[in-house]
C-alpha cells in the first residue's frame, strides 16, 4: 500500500520571466520561473527546482496549471522553450541542440540563490528526449528524472527511422511546428502560406523535393527534415548525443529515473530500450512503467478502437491523476520525503486482454486488462515460444516439413499497405495511432471504398494459429525471423502481431486487433552502416524487431501474423530499387520460405500460466 505522505499545498505561487538564461555560445532561452510564495515573499530556504524544456511554447497549454501545483507544493518549476523556439533565441534544429542546452540550464538553476542545488526533470515527448539528451553529459546537479514517451536509445533504428525506413510522422511534425516557427511569427506571409497547404494531398506526392515541400516556406524545418530523410545509412550524423543516446551510456548520468510508456507510442522501444540498456550500469535507481495508451494518453482507457477499462487509467489505478504520480516521484527524491516509491518493484506494466469481446457504450471492442508488477524486464518468468509458419497458413510450434514451396506476393510501390492504427502519433487527416481492426477503413490514408480487410489483399501473407485451446499472454519482446527471396536487388518485409477475435454478435466478422509490428528494410539486413544490395532471387534470413508489448491471447482467439513489404503513411515505401528517396520504381516478386531448411518463425515470450 503506498504511503500517504507528500507534499501539501501550502503556497501561494507566483511566475517570473521570461528571464534569458545564457548557454555556452551566448544564445539566450526563455525560460518561466514559478516560485512558491508566502505572506508576499519567496520561500526564505533554498528549495530543490523541476524542469521540463519543450518546443511546444513555454506558455502554453496545461503548464501554469502544472506549475501552480508543485510550486505550490514547494518546488520552483522552469518552463524553457528550446533553442530557435517561442521566445528563445537561436536556430531550431530539431533535437540535435539539446544536449548542451539542456546541460547549461540545470546548471544555471542549480546556480541561483534560491537553489538548492537539487534539479529534477520532467516532460513528455520532446520533452523527455530533452531530458535523455542532456543526462548523457551528466550534469553535476542533475538529481531525478521522469521520462515519458521519449528519449531516443537510437533513433536510426526507431522512431525517427524505423530498422532503415524513414518515420513519415515527422513530416507532419515539421509542417505543423514550422506554422509556429519564429519566422512565421514574424511573418504573417509566411504562416498564410503554410496555412494554405494541404498536407494530405502532399502526401500523395510523396517523395517530396527540396525547396518544392510544403515547408519550402520555413527553410529551418526542410533543411533538417531532408538531412533526416537522405542520411539513409547509420552515418556518424546518426550517432550524435541527443539522437543516438545509446553510445553513450556509460556516461550517462547515474540518478534516478522512471521511463515511462505506452503499448501505442511512437517510443515503445525507445522507453523500453533506455530502461534495459542503463538498468545494469547503473546504481539509479531506474524504473519501467508501460501502460496500453497511445501517446501521452493517460487518462484513456481505450487506444484506437479497443478499450482496455477504466482499471488501465493513471487516475485512481496509479495515483490521484498524472501530476500525482509525478510528485510521488520527485517527493521521494528531491525531498527526501519517505513515501515508499523506492520500494516498489521497478517493473510496472499492464497487460492487453481478457475483456468480454463485446462492444461498449461508447462502440469499441472491449478488451480489457489489468496491471502486473515484476523486477525485470522482461519478466524473468517468460519463455520463448517458437511458431513455425507453414504453406497452408498455418501459424504452429510444429517445425516446417522440407520440400515446401515459399510463399510469393507481389509489391507494388504505387500501391502500398495502408496503416491502420499502430505505433505512431497521430497526424490528422494522415494515420491514427491505436488498436484497430485491420480492415480498410476511410479514417486511414490510402484506403478507398468496398472496404475489405487487409488479409484480403494480394501482398499480404496470413499466418495464424487454430483457436487456441487456453489462453497464452504474451509480455515482452517479440520477434520474426524470416527467409525470403525478391526478384529485386531491395525491398522491405514487415510483419504485424494480431489478435484475432472469433465472430459474435457486436462482431459478426470477428475483430483483427493489432497488437504490435516492425519492418526491415532489406539491404540493411546485416549492417545499418553497410548497406548490401541483394542478388534477385537469392534466398536471405531476416531477423525483423517488433515492438514489445504485453497481451493475453484469449482461448479460442488465434495468434496471427501478416507478412507484406509496406505499411505506408506510417513508413516511407521502398522504392525496390536501391534509391533512398524513391524517384524510380520497380515492382518486385517477393517470396517467404517456411520449409525444414527455412523455417520462418515468430517468436513470443510467453508467461506460464498461473
Amino acid at each position: 500500500m503506498q504511503s500517504t505522505q507528500k507534499s501539501k499545498p501550502e503556497y501561494d505561487v507566483i511566475k517570473e520571466g521570461p528571464v534569458m538564461v545564457p548557454m555556452r555560445d551566448g544564445v539566450r532561452l526563455a525560460t518561466d520561473l514559478y516560485f512558491p510564495f508566502r505572506n508576499g515573499k519567496r520561500v526564505p530556504k533554498p528549495i530543490p527546482a523541476i524542469m521540463e524544456r519543450t518546443p511546444y511554447d513555454r506558455d502554453a497549454g496545461s503548464r501554469s496549471e502544472t506549475a501552480e501545483y508543485f510550486a505550490s507544493r514547494g518546488y520552483v518549476v522552469a518552463f524553457q522553450d528550446t533553442r530557435g523556439r517561442f521566445g528563445s533565441e537561436g536556430k531550431f534544429v530539431k533535437y540535435l541542440n539539446e544536449p548542451e542546452d539542456g546541460f547549461d540550464a540545470v546548471e544555471w538553476l542549480a546556480a541561483q540563490s534560491w537553489s538548492n542545488g537539487k534539479i529534477g526533470t520532467f516532460g513528455i515527448s520532446y520533452g523527455a528526449h530533452t531530458q535523455a539528451a542532456l543526462a548523457t553529459l551528466n550534469p553535476p546537479h542533475l538529481s531525478c528524472m521522469f521520462l515519458d514517451c521519449g528519449g531516443f536509445t537510437n533513433a536510426y533504428d526507431n522512431a525517427v527511422r524505423n530498422s532503415g525506413a524513414f518515420e513519415l510522422r515527422q513530416l507532419g511534425w515539421a509542417f505543423r511546428n514550422a506554422k509556429t516557427s519564429q519566422a512565421a511569427h514574424e511573418n504573417p506571409a509566411i504562416k498564410a502560406a503554410l496555412e494554405a497547404e494541404d498536407l494530405k494531398a502532399w502526401f500523395a506526392r510523396l517523395p517530396w523535393k527540396p525547396g518544392h515541400s510544403p515547408l519550402r516556406w520555413a527553410p529551418e524545418y526542410e533543411d533538417y527534415i531532408f538531412e533526416m530523410w537522405t542520411h539513409s545509412d547509420l552515418s556518424d550524423y546518426w550517432k550524435q548525443r541527443g539522437i543516438y543516446n545509446a553510445l553513450y551510456f556509460d556516461t550517462y548520468a547515474d540518478v534516478p529515473q522512471m521511463h515511462m510508456g505506452s503499448w501505442y507510442d511512437p517510443y515503445t522501444r525507445t522507453t523500453i530500450d533506455n530502461y534495459a540498456g542503463l538498468t545494469p550500469l547503473k546504481k539509479g535507481p531506474i524504473h519501467l512503467l508501460m501502460g496500453p495508451w497511445t501517446h501521452g494518453a493517460h487518462d484513456m482507457s481505450y487506444a484506437g478502437d479497443v478499450d482496455f477499462g477504466p482499471q488501465s487509467v493513471v487516475k485512481e489505478n496509479l495515483a490521484e491523476d498524472y501530476l500525482a504520480l509525478r510528485l510521488r516521484w520527485f517527493d521521494h527524491w528531491l525531498k527526501e520525503i519517505d513515501n515508499g516509491i523506492d520500494r516498489e518493484a521497478p517493473v510496472k506494466f499492464f497487460v492487453m486482454g481478457g475483456g468480454n469481446g463485446h462492444k461498449t457504450e461508447e462502440g469499441r471492442l472491449n478488451h480489457g486488462g489489468y496491471w502486473r508488477e515484476e523486477n525485470a524486464w522482461p519478466p524473468t518468468s517468460a519463455q520463448e515460444i517458437n511458431f513455425h509458419f507453414h504453406a497452408d497458413g498455418t501459424l504452429s510450434t510444429e517445425k516446417p516439413q522440407p520440400d515446401i514451396e515459399p510463399s510469393r506476393y507481389v509489391f507494388d510501390p504505387k500501391n502500398p499497405v495502408p496503416t491502420v492504427g499502430g505505433n505512431i502519433t497521430s497526424v490528422a487527416e494522415i494515420m491514427l495511432g491505436g488498436a484497430f481492426d485491420q480492415r480498410e477503413d476511410p479514417r486511414s490514408y490510402g484506403c478507398e471504398a468496398p472496404y475489405l480487410p487487409l488479409a484480403a489483399r494480394h501482398d499480404v501473407l496470413i499466418f495464424q494459429t487454430d483457436p487456441l485451446k487456453e489462453a497464452l499472454e504474451v509480455t515482452g519482446p517479440v520477434t520474426v525471423n524470416l527467409w525470403a527471396s525478391s526478384s529485386t536487388v531491395d525491398t522491405d518485409f514487415t510483419a504485424k502481431l494480431v489478435d484475432v477475435y472469433p465472430p459474435n454478435e457486436d462482431y459478426p466478422q470477428g475483430f483483427d486487433m493489432n497488437i504490435t509490428d516492425g519492418m526491415i528494410r532489406a539491404r540493411y539486413r546485416n549492417s545499418f552502416e553497410t548497406p548490401e544490395l541483394m542478388t534477385p532471387g537469392e534466398v536471405y534470413s531476416f531477423s525483423i524487431t517488433l515492438y514489445p508489448t504485453s497481451n493475453l491471447f484469449a482461448k479460442g482467439h488465434r495468434i496471427r501474423v501478416d507478412i507484406s513489404s509496406s505499411n505506408f503513411p506510417r513508413l516511407d515505401v521502398n522504392p525496390n530499387t536501391g534509391d533512398p528517396l524513391g524517384l524510380n520504381w520497380r515492382i518486385a516478386e517477393n517470396a517467404i520460405f517456411h520449409d525444414a531448411t527455412h523455417p520462418s518463425h515468430l517468436v513470443l515470450s510467453a508467461i506460464p500460466a498461473m
